[in-house]
């Protein structure tokens, strides 16, 4: 009867050898893996940030469309006059006068007439 080989498996029996001569791709890839584990870190923190700064922005936004609704309002010639009636001020329907200053009324403030 003849003998039987034992199962050296898919490489043969000279495994550690393999290993050993191929240890500089080996170390390359683990180099490769560490920098897309790195390279994921930094994209996912990216992310967060980019999401942090899309918020604030909307917020921003919804502060800046207010202030120019409300800006808008008090813009309104109704809304000036009933701001403006307590200090005694008050729409003039007249046609605007104009107003002609003297070179003598100039000369005791000292401002040089053109």
């Amino acid at each position: 009867m003849a003998k039987r080989k034992k199962p050296e498996g898919i490489f043969g029996s000279n495994i550690p050898a393999l290993i050993l001569s191929n240890i500089g791709y080996l170390a390359f890839l683990g180099g490769l893996a560490l920098v897309y584990i790195g390279n994921a870190h930094y994209a996912e923190t990216n992310v967060r940030k980019i999401q942090t700064l899309e918020r604030e922005i909307k917020e921003q936004r919804w502060t800046y469309m207010s202030l120019m609704s409300e800006n808008m309002h008090n813009g309104l010639r109704s809304e000036v006059m009933d701001r403006v009636k307590d200090d005694g001020l008050r729409l003039h329907r007249g046609k605007p006068k104009k107003v002609i200053v003297q070179p003598s009324d100039l000369e005791p403030l000292k401002i040089p007439a053109k």
